[in-house]
């Protein structure tokens, strides 16, 4: 990546900030991890209490990027077909021969912004499955391609949960991050309480055009990073699985489940933008750092205990970032889990 293309993006990030921080008050953390996503070709999961902003920050983003964008209400009521879209009889005006023929559902847009997608029961759910990995729909044995790029933002509530459909780790693996969305402090919320009760409320600008994105995603996947990065995230995400021939003595407590490898490059890529947005042309190991909470939570199924004890899948990334040894070195395996074996 040259120092041109770093600082473009840079300033590109800091411009979309700004106007992001025009609507929405605080969430540093969350916009700076969307924000990622993006830049990667993720897809992100915000989890958060209602009145949180959830909805707001996904369509204030939009509003920032030359791309089109479509909001869909997952209900219980919603069919798969009112998603991806669905064949529709049409008779020729003139001829009157009659034709199948495919109407796009609200699926085919740049940035999708699934709203409280746990509303909707799991075959629906399921409608997104194919369109998040291979960027297509499939209808009627045909196959349409989605609009390049595409990203789906989903938001979803962690209480009150009658009447919901948790999502399948198969789903939940397909998301880059899941994001957790916390309260405002109270100076960030009398700012909200100043804005949100007086005048009209602020739009953000357009700063970015998909071409202009998909440099900076090109910039991004080239960016450099050595070995010991590699074996880092490899570490990461092997630590997490107690079916392997000796995990970590704390997993078999606590995991009944681990990340996949896709959760590997998830950290790599993420690493590569967080690397990129501090200005440094070169992946450190506090980059992996940065993002593996984000890429990990959602991987981990913690078990019955666990629960009992109180312990989430955010504290045991904690003990893995403690124990496992960034130092190690290259050329004896990952480190802190290959030389257990």
């Amino acid at each position: 990546m040259t120092a041109a293309s770093l600082e473009r993006l840079r300033t590109v990030h800091a411009r979309m900030k700004e106007e992001l921080h025009r609507v929405i008050v605080g969430q540093d953390e969350v916009l700076d991890q969307l924000l990622i996503a993006i830049l990667t070709r993720g897809h992100c999961l915000l989890v958060g209490v209602p009145g949180l902003a959830k909805t707001l920050m996904i369509s204030s983003l939009s509003k920032t990027m030359d791309l089109g964008f479509h909001r869909i209400q997952f209900t219980p009521d919603l069919m798969p077909s009112d998603i991806t879209g669905t064949e529709l009889l049409h008779i020729d005006p003139e001829t009157s021969a009659r034709s199948f023929r495919f109407e796009p559902g609200p699926i085919f847009a740049n940035v999708i912004l699934a709203d409280e997608i746990n509303r909707t029961p799991p075959k629906t759910q399921s409608a997104l499955l194919e369109a998040m990995v291979e960027r297509q729909v499939t209808s009627a044995g045909k196959r349409h391609e989605l609009p390049d790029p595409f990203f789906v933002l989903a938001t979803q509530n962690p209480i009150e949960q009658e009447g919901t459909y948790p999502l399948p780790e198969a789903q939940l693996d397909r998301f880059m991050f899941q994001v957790h969305v916390g309260y405002p402090t109270l100076e960030e919320e009398r700012e909200i309480l100043r804005r949100t009760t007086a005048g009209k409320p602020a739009e953000p600008e357009r700063v970015l055009s998909a071409e202009e994105l998909f440099d900076m995603q090109a910039a991004v996947r080239a960016m450099p990073i050595a070995d010991h990065v590699f074996d880092y995230a490899l570490a990461l995400t092997r630590g997490t699985r107690v079916r392997s021939t000796d995990p970590l003595p704390f997993l078999k407590d606590w995991v009944s489940w681990g990340a996949g490898p896709r959760a590997s490059q998830f950290l790599v890529l993420g690493a590569k933008a967080c690397a990129a947005l501090a200005g440094r042309d070169h992946v450190a190991i506090e980059d992996v750092k940065q993002v593996a909470h984000p890429v990990l939570r959602h991987r981990i199924v913690t078990n019955f205990s666990a629960a009992a004890e109180g312990i989430t899948s955010d504290a045991i990334v904690d003990r893995l970032l403690a124990e496992i040894d960034p130092a190690a070195g290259v050329g004896k395996g990952v480190p802190g889990v290959a030389q257990r074996q």
